[in-house]
């Protein structure tokens, strides 16, 4: 059996695959320097959003190997080489990843979104998720809380983000809001000169908004007065209990009730029949 060769084919054949081999090295090389411009920008961006650098890390990562999976889809082409059938195993692949973590994806998703936009930081008391507390710490997947009688809450971040967040450590102010309510029969004036004597008295109170102090409401057992006043957050519960207690001390020793709630009842005599 003789095997011919033809030096003309075999040179072009080698021209041809060699200039597909060295354009598929060009393109990987080039399409590699690319991903990694890029995933220097992206480091540089969220840095600059002080993003926390376990998430700069991840994202980071999974970028450049989407990238680099697609440059070597692309070398792999221009050598020849079907890559349809990649493509189609590489989704696949995927699919059956994301079904399997859908919950975990969720999560980290909105854990991103969490230290992305930051509606709240380590330190500040939330309510989210159905719980309220100090927020300790933010994870990738969930996110620590601590409540108010030293509980640790852990919720998973898809339930944090998919709620309403009330931050009330976001504002360096709150206002207080009380209602106190004296008799009809009371000195109107001098309840609410008490409560203005009260107010003045505590230094942790604002005089910028100006404190208000008026009848909210003509109540069915009182005259119902309402106080608004500024204090800074960290205040707010000081300050809260703290009028509570005094306004009950001042209004006794100035003998201005505090009425329940009652009703007035009349008896009718029938006459005899």
């Amino acid at each position: 059996m003789n095997i011919e060769f033809d030096p003309e084919k075999i040179q072009a054949l080698a021209i041809q695959w060699g200039g597909n081999i060295l354009a598929a090295l060009a393109i990987f090389i080039l399409g590699k320097w690319i991903a990694g411009w890029i995933r220097g920008l992206a480091i540089k961006a969220l840095a600059n959003r002080k993003v926390d650098k376990t998430i700069v890390t991840f994202i980071t990562n999974l970028g450049h190997m989407l990238l680099m999976t697609l440059v070597t889809l692309m070398a792999i082409g221009k050598l020849g080489v079907n890559t349809t059938s990649f493509v189609a195993v590489i989704g696949a692949a995927g699919l059956a990843i994301g079904l399997a973590l859908q919950g975990s994806l969720s999560n980290f998703a909105n854990g991103v979104m969490l230290i992305v936009f930051r509606p709240f930081k380590a330190g500040d008391f939330v309510e989210a998720g159905g719980t309220a507390g100090i927020v300790e710490e933010i994870h990738v997947f969930c996110t620590k809380m601590r409540t108010g009688d030293n509980k640790l809450i852990i919720l998973p971040n898809s339930a944090v983000m998919n709620g309403t967040i009330v931050n009330y450590s976001a504002k360096e102010t709150r206002r207080v809001d009380l209602v106190f309510g004296i008799g009809y029969d009371d000195d109107l004036r001098k309840a609410k000169g008490i409560l203005a004597d009260t107010i003045a008295a505590d230094e942790r109170i604002h005089q910028d908004p100006a404190p208000l102090i008026a009848v909210s409401e003509l109540g069915d057992s009182s005259v119902n007065l309402l106080i608004r006043v500024w204090v800074k957050s960290a205040d707010y519960w000081p300050v809260n209990f703290a009028l509570l207690e005094e306004v009950k001390l001042r209004f006794d020793a100035e003998n201005i009730t505090i009425p329940f709630p009652q009703r007035d009842v009349h008896l009718h005599q029938l006459p005899a029949a």
